[in-house]
C-alpha cells in the first residue's frame, strides 16, 4: 500500500484538472490549486519520511 503513495498527488492533480475543465475554468486561474496540492503532498511525504526514520531506529 505504501508503494502506491506516489499516485496520490497524481490523482489529486488529475481530479483538479478535470474539475477545472468541467466548469470551464482556465488553467491559469487554477494554478493555485495545483500548488496547494503539491504543498500538501510534500508535507505529507515529509511527515511519513520522518515517522519512518523515528520508528526505524
Amino acid at each position: 500500500m505504501v508503494r502506491l503513495l506516489f499516485l496520490l498527488p497524481i490523482l489529486m492533480c488529475l481530479g483538479w484538472y478535470l474539475f477545472l475543465r468541467h466548469y470551464q475554468i482556465p488553467l491559469k486561474q487554477g494554478i493555485k490549486g495545483f500548488s496547494y496540492i503539491i504543498a500538501f503532498n510534500a508535507v505529507l511525504g515529509l511527515m511519513l519520511w520522518g515517522l519512518l526514520l523515528l520508528t526505524n531506529r
